[in-house]
């Protein structure tokens, strides 16, 4: 997959509002620093297989 992902554009992204780990996925179940997309990558070598992108209609 060449398409980069937004994970602020997925319903699973959520802010943590904890300044050592401010981005939350609630898919794969954990915090990080880093964008939880790039850390999926980094230690599977896999793009996110959970993205879903977020109802944006009211």
């Amino acid at each position: 997959m060449n398409n980069r992902i937004v994970c602020q554009k997925c319903q699973y992204y959520y802010v943590t509002w904890e300044p050592a780990n401010p981005h939350g996925c609630n898919a794969y179940g954990f915090k990080s620093k880093t964008i939880p997309s790039v850390v999926v990558k980094r230690s599977s070598n896999q793009d996110c297989s959970f993205f879903k992108q977020k109802n944006t209609q009211n």
